[in-house]
């Protein structure tokens, strides 16, 4: 029986491990009148399974700044998976066709074909919740008195009033924004439905999700699901990564 070099063997193990390698990043993506604490116990979950998490913080002054935040960060973190929530499906969505990025992960995401709006998304199937208006300079934001029932309902109040005084206003013009590329259409997608969602329609999160062909789970909990359900947001974005080794 011949025996390999060792060179040769150890040669075969590293080619055989750079064509199965395992995505273990993760890039995740805060939402509108939000910033990226709100992900700390889906970061907890993750970094307890071995996932380097990169956590996005977004400037929210225009559709192009956030896109650019998020591509920073993609410059460094290698193969990863992308997980926008809210709003910022709208960012994934371009950002999304970074070649770090092996799949995306909607959590009550947009998910926009080429050439719509959030805006335009929101007007065919409009939400429950009236609460968002303007706090001067062009930004918008959720008014304080409404925010712990249409954004965060399922977590406890004390969490819900400390969100509502520190959300951060966006640029009322970055919902006219109209994407100019869909990286769902490219690479795998997943999605997260919450039933209970007032901040984007529910019925819009399934239409959006199914258009995209994404893996799509449901859940019963508010906008704020990733407080909510950290366990099971994390466990999607698992297996999300799993699949794209």
């Amino acid at each position: 029986m011949k025996h390999l070099p060792l060179a040769l063997i150890v040669m075969g193990v590293a080619v055989t491990s750079l064509g199965h390698a395992a995505v273990k990043s993760v890039v995740l993506v805060h939402g509108a009148f939000a910033d990226g604490s709100g992900w700390k116990p889906v970061a907890t979950v993750l970094e307890q399974d071995g996932y380097t998490v990169y956590v996005v913080q977004e400037p929210e002054t225009s559709f192009d700044a956030d896109v650019t935040a998020t591509r920073i960060v993609l410059d460094r973190s290698g193969p990863c998976v992308l997980v926008g929530h809210s709003w910022r499906g709208m960012i994934i969505i371009e950002a999304g066709t970074h070649a770090s990025v092996r799949s995306l992960v909607y959590i009550n995401a947009f998910q926009p074909a080429i050439g719509e709006s959030a805006g335009e998304l929101q007007s065919k199937m409009p939400p429950a919740a009236k609460s968002v208006g303007p706090v001067g300079g062009g930004f918008v934001a959720i008014k304080m008195e409404a925010f712990h029932q249409d954004f965060a309902a399922d977590v406890p109040k004390s969490v819900a009033h400390f969100m509502a005084i520190s959300q951060v206003p966006i640029a009322a013009a970055s919902f006219d924004a109209k994407v100019k590329a869909t990286a769902w259409s490219e690479k795998p997608s997943y999605a997260v439905v919450s039933t209970q969602d007032r901040m984007i329609n529910p019925d819009l999160e399934r239409f959006m999700s199914g258009r995209a062909k994404s893996e799509t789970i449901e859940l019963n909990g508010s906008h704020a699901i990733f407080l909510s359900h950290p366990k099971e947001i994390a466990a999607l974005i698992e297996k999300a990564a799993q699949a794209a080794e």
